[in-house]
């Protein structure tokens, strides 16, 4: 199965041309920019229309307006993860959206703690502590999502939120990470699971 990660297309998704093969398409969130709902349907369209068998998604901080919302009518082979998974081929996928309301309510850590332990590929949108999340000398990761990936040990984590990190791929502790985030600028992460 090959998998192509994306992230942080903050509504120039349409901007992606020429995205490699793949089985599955991943975008770990920032896909609008002010996060209207309006912005919410034209990366639904798009995303929907590219030519991969599963496309798998998840918010971020940007994509607020989904904050408890229930995203229904997805075409099938579209799958938004909210605190869930879905398997697809043997594979689980588990996604964790990041919004400002859980932040500031002091939820990540449970929902951090609640990943389930036979998730093959992790779907954040913030990275984990120390690990592609350096800017300007400054690590911008959390510290319970790096407990819990420590954890859990899938076999990919992957996530956007950082635009600037020099690297967008790294293995660490036998989990590979894969930062998305610069997309836009043509580092994609083809993986192969």
């Amino acid at each position: 199965m090959r998998i192509i990660h994306i992230s942080d297309t903050h509504g120039k998704h349409e901007q992606l041309i020429d995205l490699p093969e793949a089985d599955i398409i991943v975008h770990t969130g920032d896909f609008t920019e002010d996060g209207t709902e309006e912005e919410v349907k034209d990366f639904v369209e798009w995303f929907g229309g590219l030519p991969y068998k599963h496309k798998i998604f998840i918010a971020g901080n940007h994509d607020f307006c989904l904050y408890g919302a229930k995203l229904e009518g997805l075409p099938d082979d579209v799958h938004y993860l909210c605190n869930d998974a879905i398997t697809i081929d043997g594979v689980k996928f588990y996604g964790v959206p990041m919004f400002v309301q859980d932040d500031l309510e002091g939820n990540f850590p449970e929902l951090f703690g609640r990943i389930p332990n036979d998730t093959d590929v992790l779907l954040t949108h913030q990275p984990p502590l120390g690990i592609l999340d350096e800017q300007d000398g400054i690590n911008y990761g959390d510290y319970y999502l790096y407990k819990s990936v420590m954890n859990v040990r899938p076999r990919y984590h992957l996530f956007g939120h950082l635009h600037h990190t020099e690297e967008v791929y790294q293995v660490f502790r036998r989990v590979r990470f894969s930062n998305g985030a610069s997309c836009l600028k043509g580092h994609y992460a083809v993986l192969k699971v």
